[in-house]
């Protein structure tokens, strides 16, 4: 997720672009850059680090044209670095773009453009559009946009300059947001409406496949044809703090709902269908697997927690021997590392020091790492072996949502890519589990629906105390998620118990009143954790289920339920962690709690 940003008007269009990346550095701070044509060439300027870097070099070097493109970025492909920074230009220097997205054919459409004579300097996707827009150019600029788009897969929202055409931007969105404002003889497109609210409120929400074309003309919309649009202007209505969560009150709450979109774009280009698991760039082979004598997967607290998932799930599809342990305790256990060990580390920044200092000690002996991680040049995904990167996006929140989502869907892949590896479960299995797979973003979606129900909950047991969580089998993988996130952002305490352990000790605390949430979701553990149910109800606890569509017999048992659609049980925990996540944050809400920033959390453990 980047931000993306462009101005055509009477100012001078640096200090508006610096102002518009200001208000869309939570989607992007490894980079930023601008483009500016200015006398009648594009300048541009663009450097590593937060947009403080870069305000600092054109203080020193000011542009003062009128038109102009810029960027903030969150790396996907090729670490954070000048080179790798935008606006990315053709070799000449006279188109420049800007893109938030993923192509998912860039190393074909490189290894054509390089056939064709192109020269690349870059590792990102992005450099191969303007080297497109530049082919196809034959005197007009929309033209050649529209052909270079309908060339490349995936997902992008693009801004485009050209010098030969020096008071017009084209832009585009297919799957990324895109806005287009309009003010007084100026026009503005941004990836979100905070960029432009100090000029306009007056604002194109554009949808897929819908080109925009900025002049001093005014504003076109046009689509693949060419063929005008004809579209309402919203006008904004909301402060401007609101407005860079999106219309959100907390950065949460619009994270928990980007849920969908963090889904969909870390499967891509990963899971497609009919065709084997892509990793990225993971070389590990089917012989080097076969020497692999156990997996240990280390983590740290929500990361912990995607982690014992990947035990069950990786266990279930690739048959092999998987420990899970909380990286502050592993290195102190003298665990039993050789070069036949497989080490898988989870970390959302990359930099958590405990994950860091128990990769260290696998790669010491001379095991293989593979590192999970929400960050393009971070620590651990440059000193592991291999790397793969969850797409979630900049996660503001101190409480994790959307990055633990992404971490689960990468325990899948690599179960699967395992799997497929040692053929070790059948193909019709493989591919039921990738279909499954690629419907989660939509499924997800529809639990986001159930969220009143979840608030007028809230409203019910929000002055709890105590609270605890019920789940069997990946269930109570769950659970423990969902009582961390309650008690790091409501400071309500709550525990975590696996159904069948209710009578080995925990059912001592259930007395009338005590409010339990029970997961039941597993369909082969569906009647023990029933069980499980009645056994507090009869002691008093106000219960609230959470069940697979289709299971309402559970509703004699429970206070309150809420059901999740019905997936394949082995996918279930993606969808029955959101309720938790909402209640966590309603709950919060109405105890009048910091959300986003919880007492005493940071968002990066970097110390012991």
């Amino acid at each position: 997720m980047c931000g993306i940003v462009g101005y055509l008007g009477p100012r001078k269009a640096s200090p508006v672009l610096l102002e518009g990346l200001s208000k869309l550095e939570y989607r992007g701070y490894d980079s930023a850059g601008i483009a500016v044509i200015e006398d009648g060439k594009i300048k541009v300027e663009k450097c590593k680090g937060r947009l403080a870097n870069l305000q600092e070099k054109l203080k020193k070097n000011e542009f003062t044209g009128s038109i102009g493109i810029g960027h903030t970025r969150w790396a996907t492909h090729g670490e954070p670095s000048n080179k790798n920074s935008h606006p990315h230009t053709n070799e000449s220097g006279t188109i420049a773009v800007v893109h938030n997205g993923i192509i998912e054919n860039y190393i074909v459409l490189r290894d054509w453009l390089t056939s064709e004579g192109y020269k690349f300097v870059s590792d990102t996707d992005t450099e191969v559009i303007p080297h497109l827009v530049d082919y196809y150019y034959k005197g007009d600029l929309l033209d050649a946009v529209i052909k270079a788009t309908k060339k490349m897969e995936g997902s992008y929202a693009i801004g485009v300059l050209l010098k030969n055409e020096p008071d017009k931007i084209v832009a585009v969105r297919k799957d990324s947001p895109l806005i287009v404002g309009v003010g007084e003889n100026e026009s503005f497109i941004a990836s979100d409406i905070p960029a432009v609210l100090n000029y306009t409120r007056d604002v194109y929400l554009l949808d897929d496949n819908e080109y925009v074309v900025m002049s001093g003309e005014g504003v076109t919309l046009v689509d693949e044809n060419k063929n005008v649009i004809d579209k309402e202007i919203f006008h904004v209505t909301w402060d401007a703090d609101a407005a860079e969560k999106g219309g959100y009150d907390h950065f949460m709450l619009k994270e928990i709902h980007e849920q969908p979109k963090a889904i969909k774009d870390t499967l891509t280009s990963r899971i497609v269908k009919g065709e084997k698991i892509k990793l990225d760039s993971i070389t590990l082979t089917k012989e080097q697997l076969q020497d692999v004598d156990r997996i240990y997967i280390v983590a740290c607290g929500t990361a912990y927690h995607a982690g014992v998932i990947g035990k069950s799930v990786i266990e279930k599809l690739a048959k092999v021997p998987v420990e899970v342990d909380i990286a502050s305790e592993f290195r102190y256990r003298d665990p039993l590392i050789t070069e036949k060990t497989l080490m898988i580390v989870i970390s959302q920044s990359g930099e958590t020091a405990d994950t860091l200092a128990a990769l260290r000690l696998a790669k010491k002996e001379n095991a293989r790492v593979i590192a999970v991680t929400n960050v393009v040049g971070s620590s651990v995904s440059r000193e592991a072996d291999d790397v793969l990167y969850t797409w979630a996006g900049p996660e503001i929140a101190v409480a994790s949502t959307k990055a633990y989502v992404t971490q689960l869907i990468a325990m899948y892949i690599i179960a699967l890519y395992l799997a497929e590896m040692k053929q070790s479960v059948r193909e019709s299995e493989i591919k039921k589990i990738k279909d499954g797979l690629l419907n989660l973003s939509e499924r997800a979606a529809e639990v986001l629906n159930n969220k009143e129900i979840i608030k007028k909950l809230a409203d019910k047991i929000y002055e709890e105390k105590d609270m605890f969580f019920l789940g069997r089998g990946l269930d109570y993988a769950v659970a423990m998620e969902g009582s961390l996130k309650l008690k790091e952002i409501s400071y309500i305490h709550s525990e975590s118990y696996a159904g069948g352990e209710l009578k080995h000790g925990p059912i001592a605390l259930i007395e009338d009143g005590t409010v339990v949430i029970a997961l039941a979701t597993q369909e082969d553990l569906f009647e023990k954790m029933v069980s499980n149910v009645k056994e507090v109800k009869t002691r008093g606890a106000y219960v609230f289920g959470i069940a697979m569509e289709e299971h309402d017999y559970i509703e004699k048992t429970v206070d309150e339920v809420i059901y999740i659609p019905r997936v394949m049980p082995i996918l279930a925990p993606v969808l029955s962690v959101i309720p938790l996540q909402l209640l966590s944050y309603y709950v919060s809400i109405k105890k009048g709690c910091d959300v986003d920033k919880p007492r005493n959390l940071a968002k990066s453990v970097t110390v012991e």
